[in-house]
């Protein structure tokens, strides 16, 4: 099997997303409506798009 394998969507199970929310984590799934959008729209920090700035 590759690493670009998708199972049948019968196989598939929803991944649970937890973040940490004022210093305890918290499930996605349990924010309002507002938040979760909020989330969805977060940029994630990665070291390669900061790499070059000082």
């Amino acid at each position: 099997m590759n690493a670009q394998h998708t199972p049948p969507l019968a196989q598939r199970q929803r991944c649970e997303v937890w973040t940490r929310v004022m210093g305890y984590h918290r499930p996605v799934s349990a924010f309002n409506p507002g938040k979760q959008s909020e989330h969805r729209e977060r940029v994630h920090f990665t070291e390669q798009a900061t790499a070059g700035r000082q």
